[in-house]
């Protein structure tokens, strides 16, 4: 594992932010690892180290708006596009699909980077893409912090993050029985 990747486990573990135990997750499988990264947003240092790391990543890319998806990607997404001093957006659930709402709008044209917390297959990154690309707007990448999927999770756009973590994950009917022994906790995203 590289410097920044070993920095960045050591921030969620310090904030409490990596959790163990029996997790479902957004996408609906189950975990016996959580990122929380509300725990690490409670901590403005974090975050704007985090941010930091991830507009550094990003500095390549020609973009003039953040769009991050409600509600995990809220938090960083604003600080990279503080530090990069882009315009900030977000996306948030109406009947459970992320919508723009509040009177954000595209130009036709315009350069996006959506930034997220954690990604595990991608939904939410993939329904971002669709606002942007649906507004005439172009995606140019999505910036995330971690990859549960380490990298596995495809996009027609470029994936960057600061850190690839494969933990397994497990269909409701195909749990380990170690796993299963556990009490089911669905902290939220």
């Amino acid at each position: 594992m590289e410097d920044s990747q070993e920095e960045v486990l050591s921030i969620f573990k310090e904030t409490g932010a990596l959790l163990e135990g029996h997790f479902v997750l957004r996408s609906g499988l189950h975990s016996g690892h959580f990122f929380q990264c509300a725990k690490v947003c409670q901590q403005m240092a974090a975050v704007e180290r985090l941010s930091t790391l991830l507009a550094s990543k990003s500095q390549s890319l020609s973009f003039t708006t953040v769009l991050a998806p409600a509600m995990g990607g809220l938090v960083i997404g604003q600080e990279v596009a503080r530090q990069t001093k882009s315009r900030y957006i977000f996306a948030e659930k109406e009947n459970d699909v992320l919508v723009m709402r509040r009177g954000f709008t595209f130009q036709p044209g315009e350069q996006v980077l959506i930034v997220e917390d954690v990604v595990t297959r991608g939904g939410r990154a993939r329904e971002c893409i669709e606002i942007v690309r649906q507004a005439g707007a172009v995606p140019v990448a999505i910036a995330m912090l971690v990859d549960r999927g380490a990298n596995e999770t495809r996009f027609d756009i470029p994936a960057i993050s600061l850190l690839e973590l494969s933990f397994p994950t497990y269909a409701v009917d195909d749990l380990p029985s170690e796993l299963a022994a556990l009490p089911v906790q669905k902290p939220g995203s």
